[in-house]
């Protein structure tokens, strides 16, 4: 297959009724370990990195990689830049052959959302690539930082930055956070319902780490058709890694492969159930 657009592979899977997992990687373990997962599934996927983890990722050397594990990948994949806070980093994004970026200005007013979610939208049209955005801010940022407390999404304001702006994703906060829950996270699914209703385009769900496997398969049931998952992945790589160093005798090589086999492991069973078989 190929490295395709976000767009693509969410408009088949919203037809076909099933979920495509957007998956963080930080390293090339993650990227092998991800790619390894869909290609034996036979299942699209996402690789995404945010913003937020540049400084331990640049992004001039992650993005060539991710870039050429997708179109060596016998599964479309598409490759994302998540959570992108400003237009300069977006470019920079789009230059180095991501797909897809999402422009997060879900902290401002939904006016101000709105003209920053335009000016990137005529920036990615040059590319053909695609375009996420957010209404409805998540507590827990993407670096853990902020607190649990939540803003609902308001699904006119879903409605109204998809008809101003012609975003091919949104992503929404429905009881949805950042990083692990310190309680089982309870989902408005009213919020959820009404925004699905409201735009025509794929609605997306962040902090996919913790959330029970039917609800996810309920979000999907009505409208959610790409998952964010972060925090499980990383922390299944650290479990490996911490594993593996128990053993008497250890060598880098043997444990790059054990953190690889973590994402692996990790990936493969969240894109199981979101593709609702």
């Amino acid at each position: 297959m190929s490295l395709v657009p976000m767009k693509d592979l969410l408009l088949k899977a919203e037809k076909e009724g099933y979920g495509v997992g957007a998956f963080s990687v930080a390293d090339m373990e993650m990227i092998l370990g991800a790619v390894k997962a869909a290609e034996e599934l036979q299942l699209p996927m996402i690789l995404q990195i945010a913003q937020v983890r540049l400084p331990y990722s640049p992004l001039d050397k992650i993005a060539p990689m991710m870039a050429a594990a997708a179109r060596n990948a016998s599964v479309p994949v598409a490759v994302h830049f998540d959570h992108g806070l400003d237009i300069e980093m977006i470019q920079k994004a789009l230059d180095l052959g991501f797909t897809s970026v999402m422009i997060d200005a879900s902290k401002l007013p939904i006016d101000e959302n709105i003209r920053i979610t335009k000016e990137v939208r005529k920036i990615v049209d040059r590319y053909g690539a695609s375009v996420e955005a957010e209404v409805g801010q998540l507590g827990v940022s993407e670096d853990g930082s902020g607190d649990a407390s939540k803003i609902h999404s308001d699904p006119k304001e879903v409605k109204l930055l998809y008809e101003e702006t012609g975003v091919d994703a949104i992503a929404l906060s429905i009881g949805n956070q950042h990083g692990f829950y310190k309680a089982a996270p309870v989902l408005n699914f009213d919020i959820l319902d009404e925004a699905n209703d409201l735009v025509p385009v794929p609605l997306v769900l962040h902090g996919g780490s913790g959330i029970s496997d039917p609800d996810f398969r309920k979000c999907i049931s009505r409208g959610i058709t790409k998952i964010n998952v972060a925090t499980a992945t990383f922390c299944a790589v650290k479990d490996a890694a911490a594993e593996y160093l128990k053993n008497e005798k250890t060598d880098y090589f043997s444990m790059s492969d054990a953190m690889m086999h973590g994402a692996y492991e990790n990936i493969k069973r969240h894109m199981q159930v979101f593709s609702m078989k």
